[in-house]
């Protein structure tokens, strides 16, 4: 049996954009099951110092980095910063992401090539500035977080789709080249959340909805859905799970 109370102690986690929604959930979740947090957003400072605060008041241990996870520079300071405060490193989630919706013929290169740089360029930065602290440590866990248009298509979202199925594939070589040293890659996809409370609604909060037909379970999730599942993938009790696509959408799509 795995004990699911403080499984995490001792391990130090980087989540991109986790100022606010999922990402701050997530962090906040880890930290309650002892984990170290280094917050992370592209500039949004006072938040990511909020959030921060919020889980050292609780208790835990946090620290903000403000960082583009396009830069691989400022990405580098951030893992060196991690192993300079808490001793190392052993879990990265890739949260950050850019969320617009676009038909194709509108969309312009630019915003194409944010979306890829962010989800794919970061993730890549992210494994090169962490790996070698993984490797040492003898174990790690990397998430990248996807979105459910990837797997089935929405409108307006060819270049969001893009950067999240590019995520999936790299995540996926990950699993298989780190398996050695006994670091495991995982993705996770978001169905249709509601990430408009800015104190993250709880499902508890959340009413069953039957005028969402599309979705199974009756209602949309909530950033702590997510955060409840990368608990359970980067502690312990995931430990044999790697190179994994997982679902969090309420059966708004069953994969067999």
């Amino acid at each position: 049996m795995v004990d699911l109370v403080n499984e995490l102690e001792g391990k130090v986690a980087i989540i991109t954009g986790s100022a606010r929604n999922i990402g701050r959930a997530t962090a906040e979740e880890l930290a309650r099951a002892g984990a170290a947090l280094v917050i992370n957003a592209v500039q949004a400072k006072d938040l990511c110092e909020e959030v921060a605060e919020g889980i050292r008041s609780s208790g835990g241990r946090a620290i903000p980095f403000v960082a583009d996870v396009r830069d691989p520079d400022a990405v580098s300071a951030m893992a060196t910063a991690a192993v300079k405060e808490f001793g190392g490193i052993d879990i990265v989630i890739h949260n950050a992401a850019v969320r617009s919706n676009i038909p194709i013929e509108e969309l312009d290169f630019e915003t194409f090539r944010k979306s890829v740089e962010i989800s794919i360029h970061g993730c890549f930065h992210l494994a090169k500035a962490t790996i070698p602290s993984m490797k040492a440590r003898g174990s790690g866990s990397f998430i990248g977080v996807g979105g459910l248009n990837s797997t089935r298509g929405a409108p307006g979202r060819s270049h969001t789709m893009t950067a999240k199925a590019g995520l999936a594939a790299f995540i996926r070589g990950m699993a298989y080249d780190l398996a050695p040293y006994g670091v495991r890659a995982n993705q996770v996809v978001v169905g249709t959340y509601d990430t408009s409370k800015a104190r993250n609604p709880s499902a508890a909060a959340q009413p069953l909805l039957r005028a969402l037909p599309d979705i199974p379970l009756g209602r949309k999730g909530v950033p702590q859905d997510l955060a409840n599942l990368i608990r359970f993938l980067v502690g312990p009790a995931g430990g044999y799970i790697s190179g994994q696509t997982i679902h969090s959408n309420g059966g708004a799509l069953m994969n067999m």
